[in-house]
């Protein structure tokens, strides 16, 4: 089942630990430096190793000291000097970078480490050593610089992992695609306390303390094919409602009674754990329960990543959520998804771009697709038409500020769509300003099926929809400078392990003209 996956991590970990040319290159005495004399019961890299957010010239990596993952780490609560290294090759005998740093008790023993000075369009490899034990020896890579005509890219995106719905086995498949990058779209973790009847259970009720968000993110991190995917390519992040509380709107829950106080204390706990599991800057290092996660990312002239946050800022969900008629709340022009900064910074980076692609990662459909077959209308309230005037502005600006290359990127509702944004959606023969592609889940839902008989008639009265399917699995994208490629990939179950991959459809996108075509 999971052959290849175990090779990578078992060859990292031969090279971590086996090689004794190597070890002995990186002893303390080579580095020059004491390392805290801690004992500790077990080795503190269980939870692997990390990269992301990377640009031309540096990139984060990323590691936790966690002994004892699933109770609170198992670290003693001191301070502890971890060392790293960055090198060129995979035996780790041509260094570049390295360095030592501290892993605090306050900050779950986590490391993120900015590696700069590194040279653009390039693959690094990189471990850390803490405690007398190497981590596994991690992959990534530097953009080419933004001045750079880049040829092509290939990277996934993905979204939705619930641990207790079913096994990972789209990220055993990803490993093989030979991608550049990873793109999450949210939900990497789920909140809700354990089901009895889960694959795999929960540790614990819904959880709401920093310990809490600490396990969770530990108990998802000790997947195997999710660590073997962190450890081959660079990942960029954003979060959506889970990794803090479903349905969550800026400082409102979806649950009455609860004090906005109490509300935000848990907001930072769950904001502090994300940031101490992701391979993050510390430009996005949260502040109590604040955290700047919307960024933007370039891979050379060919695309920017416009990573979004349509959580943390957005009002309230209009017309009581759920699936409504729209309302006039939602159709009221103050009502958000960005909030103000937020939209005004997307809008000024879209009317200066000067990539090919301009790449929108963010969380909730944005197409205004029809819920409901027959003449009545029901629209997602928790997704962009629940939140209509700031979609109309989005789309006018890609139309009137001629955007090159527009791509919506989507997660959170675990099915696969590949929809065309037209202007105005009141005009269905209205011109298509942009794409948008929605990737399923890689294990929320448990078993999906190719396609749901329900949402088969309601998009009947959606034109701009080009596809949909409801199984599991991740969305493959290649690009170039003339052309976008698609590819839906999915897995019939995820039940039980050894699922094939299928790649259920492919669309292209021609740069100079908005629109999905099939492949």
């Amino acid at each position: 089942m999971a052959r290849r996956i175990i090779d990578v991590s078992r060859r990292g970990f031969l090279l971590g630990t086996a090689s004794l040319a190597a070890a002995a290159m990186w002893s303390d005495r080579a580095l020059g430096i004491t390392l805290k004399n801690v004992n500790l019961a077990d080795n503190p890299f269980q939870l692997g190793v990390a990269s992301g957010d990377p640009d031309s010239k540096s990139v984060v990596i990323w590691t936790r000291l966690a002994p004892k993952p699933l109770e609170g780490g198992g670290m003693p609560k001191e301070a502890v000097e971890v060392s790293w290294q960055v090198a060129d090759d995979e035996g780790m005998t041509k260094i570049v970078r390295e360095g030592t740093t501290t892993a605090t008790p306050e900050w779950g023993h986590c490391v993120h480490v900015e590696v700069d000075g590194l040279a653009p369009d390039r693959w690094y490899f990189f471990r850390f050593k803490a405690a007398g034990e190497l981590s596994p020896i991690g992959r990534t890579r530097t953009m080419p610089t933004i001045e750079t005509v880049a040829s092509k890219m290939r990277f996934a995106f993905a979204s939705c992992q619930h641990w207790e719905s079913g096994l990972y086995t789209a990220y055993e498949h990803m490993a093989q695609d030979g991608l550049d990058l990873v793109v999450h779209l949210g939900d990497y973790i789920y909140e809700g306390k354990g089901r009895p009847d889960g694959l795999r259970t929960h540790v614990g009720p819904e959880i709401n303390t920093l310990d809490d968000y600490r396990n969770r993110h530990a108990q998802y991190k000790t997947d195997i094919f999710l660590q073997a995917m962190h450890q081959q390519v660079p990942w960029i992040v954003t979060w959506d409602d889970h990794e803090f509380d479903n349905n969550c709107a800026a400082d409102i829950s979806e649950e009455a009674n609860v004090k906005k106080e109490d509300f935000l204390a848990r907001r930072a706990s769950a904001y502090q754990a994300y940031y101490e599991h992701m391979p993050l800057r510390k430009a996005c290092l949260p502040k109590g329960p604040d955290m700047l996660l919307y960024r933007r990312l370039h891979y050379g002239n060919l695309a920017t990543f416009d990573v979004l946050d349509t959580r943390q800022y957005r009002s309230d969900q209009p017309c009581g959520d759920g699936n409504k008629p729209q309302c006039s709340e939602a159709l009221d022009p103050k009502q958000t998804l960005l909030g103000e900064k937020q939209e005004k910074w997307l809008l000024d980076g879209l009317a200066t771009t000067k990539s090919k692609w301009n790449i929108l990662a963010q969380q909730v459909m944005m197409a205004r697709s029809d819920r409901k077959a027959g003449p009545e209308q029901t629209f997602s309230m928790d997704q962009w038409p629940g939140y209509e005037i700031n979609r109309r502005r989005l789309l006018k600006a890609f139309n009137d500020l001629k955007v090159p290359g527009p791509v919506v990127l989507t997660g959170d509702i675990h099915t696969n769509w590949a929809n065309n944004l037209i202007a105005d959606f009141d005009n269905l023969d209205s011109k298509v300003v942009a794409s948008e592609f929605v990737g399923t889940s890689i294990s929320s839902g448990g078993n999906g099926a190719e396609a749901t008989p329900s949402v088969l008639a309601a998009i009947a009265e959606n034109p701009f929809v080009k596809f949909h399917n409801a199984e599991r699995g991740y969305v493959r994208c290649e690009v170039t400078p003339e052309k976008w490629t698609t590819d839906f990939c999915t897995v019939p179950y995820v039940d039980r392990p050894g699922a094939p991959l299928v790649k259920r459809a492919s669309f292209v996108v021609e740069q100079t003209k908005p629109g999905i075509e099939s492949a």
